[in-house]
């Protein structure tokens, strides 16, 4: 009897593996927002015939939103990127919808979201160094990274601008970093650490550790 493979929806979305998952939403104007949002549950046929997942910017699963132009300055980027791994994996390839709905995997997602928050106030002629130091992070970096800052500023308006990620925004958009180079990987990482969430004066610090103190479960949970 032949293997029957799971159903994978957008990029290596698998409901029957984890159903925490996050949605792209593109609009059908060039002039629309593009939202990122985080799910942690899944029904067959839930977003069918939707162009949002989310309807209101307050939304708590709302993480990220970028103008169509910032959206389209990184889009076939991410998708190489994806898709290069799940040939690795032997997984179906994913595509962008042109408008509504495409669900991407937990990880690729905390990955996507890093990228688009390093980009979402930046200058659009930084964007091409973004997209450098992010592919020449490790997707475990970029994991933690996620992770890290999600914690403390993961809501899309409200984290805006504050904390952790700010330093994100900064930490990407500076010098390139190469992909050969793990010591300067290090180093970034290293400026994350050190970042002065100065918007939570008056709260006590909390001790965020070191990327090499985190394992890899902690990391993808």
């Amino acid at each position: 009897m032949a293997e029957v493979r799971p159903k994978v929806e957008g990029f290596g979305f698998d409901p029957s593996e984890s159903e925490h998952y996050f949605q792209v939403s593109i609009s059908s104007a060039k002039t629309g927002d593009v939202h990122i949002s985080e799910h942690m549950s899944w029904q067959k046929g839930m977003w069918e015939g939707k162009i949002r997942a989310v309807k209101s910017d307050t939304d708590e699963r709302l993480r990220v939103i970028l103008t169509h132009e910032k959206w389209d300055a990184i889009a076939d980027v991410v998708r190489e990127e994806f898709n290069r791994r799940l040939r690795l994996s032997d997984q179906k390839r994913g595509i962008w919808k042109v408008q509504g709905l495409t669900p991407v995997s937990r990880l690729f997602g905390k990955e996507l979201v890093l990228l688009a928050w390093a980009i979402e106030d930046a200058d659009p002629g930084l964007i091409p160094v973004a997209i450098t130091n992010w592919l020449g992070l490790a997707p475990e970096e970029r994991w933690w990274l996620f992770t890290m800052t999600n914690a403390a500023t993961g809501h899309a308006i409200e984290g805006k601008g504050r904390g952790w990620r700010k330093a994100v925004r900064f930490a990407l958009t500076e010098n390139p970093v190469s992909v050969s180079q793990a010591e300067q990987r290090v180093g970034l990482i290293t400026k994350m650490d050190k970042a002065d969430v100065k918007s939570e004066k008056g709260s006590k610090k909390k001790e965020q550790g070191k990327l090499w103190q985190f394992s890899r479960d902690e990391v993808t949970a």
